[in-house]
């Protein structure tokens, strides 16, 4: 077996410990019936942040069904660093389930929140206000390692860039939705990265 088919299986497995759980709690979100308006999101992230990530995840199909066509945007990476992946891969699927479930019914994949929706700053959420862009990083950096593809890594930034543009509308939406206890929140953690000093204000 080459080592691309080896780590296509293993990819394979790794997907099929993430999907379940993932799902789980994706229909658990969605119980409310409630209809968001993904609009408020603005023109730019709706014709980019979807498509971007629905052209990561093709990538990644493509390479579970058959390594070969995915060949021409392979890299020479070391086995080691590629089982380091597999360790990372396993890591991000950890930290995202613990943001999914401290999320619980306030998740949603937009920047509109939901009627009930409650403020969260316990979990992961105590140390940065958006962990779960952090995690899908991470994720994305692990499956570049276990693919050894520059596409799989490109994607996977862009999709992350995106993201990072999309808070620049989110924040100012939960600072509509929650007030000062938003603001406090925001002046004691980072946006991405743990804050070691509290900010008196932080612009968004």
């Amino acid at each position: 077996m080459s080592q691309d088919e080896t780590y296509r299986t293993i990819l394979i497995a790794l997907f099929l410990i993430l999907l379940p759980p993932a799902m789980y709690f994706r229909i658990r979100s969605q119980m409310t019936g409630e209809s968001l308006d993904r609009r408020q999101e603005g023109l730019f992230i709706l014709a980019t942040l979807r498509p971007m990530g629905a052209a990561l995840a093709l990538g990644l199909l493509a390479f579970m069904i058959n390594p070969a066509w995915m060949a021409w945007a392979s890299v020479p990476v070391p086995g080691w660093l590629r089982s380091a992946g597999v360790g990372v891969w396993m890591l991000a699927c950890g930290l995202l389930f613990w943001t999914f479930h401290t999320l619980g019914p306030n998740l949603t994949d937009t920047v509109v929140t939901r009627k009930r929706h409650t403020l969260v700053m316990h979990g992961p959420y105590r140390f940065v206000r958006h962990p779960f862009y952090d995690f899908v990083a991470l994720l994305v950096a692990a499956s570049a390692l276990v693919t050894a593809n520059w596409f799989v890594l490109a994607a996977g930034v862009l999709l992350f860039v995106l993201m990072v543009v999309r808070t620049r509308t989110e924040e100012p939406k939960l600072i509509e939705r929650f007030g000062e206890a938003y603001r406090t929140y925001m002046e004691r953690t980072g946006r991405f990265f743990p804050r070691t000093q509290p900010r008196r204000r932080e612009a968004v």
